[in-house]
């Protein structure tokens, strides 16, 4: 259940992300995150502490509640 948790919020990162534009290398960067961690995030293979939720969120545009409703929690 967990790892599906996971994924599903790594799919709504992505979505956003790619609705703006984004490659990875790209967003990665501009939030001083490694390429590898953020992919790692995006395919669900992370949990998420809250700061990196809200980093990410921030970037994005978004609020991590909306982020978290998207991924349908």
């Amino acid at each position: 259940m967990e790892k599906t948790l996971r994924i599903q919020l790594g799919k709504a990162i992505r979505r956003r992300r790619e609705a703006l534009r984004h490659s990875q290398d790209t967003f990665a960067d501009a939030m001083g995150m490694h390429r590898a961690y953020y992919g790692s995030i995006e395919r669900g293979d992370r949990n998420l502490t809250l700061a990196t939720l809200h980093k990410v969120a921030v970037a994005l545009g978004a609020n991590p509640s909306d982020l978290l409703k998207e991924a349908g929690f």
